[in-house]
């Protein structure tokens, strides 16, 4: 085998396939297992709030008491969230070229994300838990 002599990696980088973020592919990866798990509880989401459609206040908190539809409506939000916020990370590292505002903006994405996601999943229990 032929040691490769234009790179600047490290054996041990080389073996574990390591970027310079010592990172790797971690974050490709979350997108896609994030994007495969949304696609069950997406389809799961849209038939509660299909069904939900025109129906009272009550219903819904009768709906959304029953284990399973309250389950699979809390599995759908973090994970939804998560997958957000990860594809707005990617967005803003490969678009904004100034670091300090780089910055801002990945802090603001990571607290916008948190505020939603508690949001929701704070309602979800409220209207679970009569």
């Amino acid at each position: 085998m032929a040691q490769d002599t234009g790179s600047m990696r490290t054996p041990t980088a080389r073996v574990r396939h390591l970027g310079s973020a010592r990172s790797g592919t971690h974050h490709a990866w979350m997108m896609r297992v994030t994007s495969l798990a949304l696609i069950p509880l997406t389809i799961a989401f849209v038939w509660i709030v299909l069904s939900l459609v025109g129906k009272d206040y009550g219903a819904v908190r009768a709906m959304l008491g029953r284990p399973l539809p309250a389950i699979l409506m809390l599995l759908f939000v973090p994970t939804g969230v998560y997958h957000m916020m990860l594809g707005m990370r990617t967005i803003i590292e490969d678009y904004v070229h100034a670091e300090h505002v780089k910055s801002w903006s990945l802090q603001a994405n990571t607290f916008f994300c948190a505020a939603v996601g508690l949001a929701c999943v704070y309602a979800i229990l409220r209207l679970s838990f009569v």
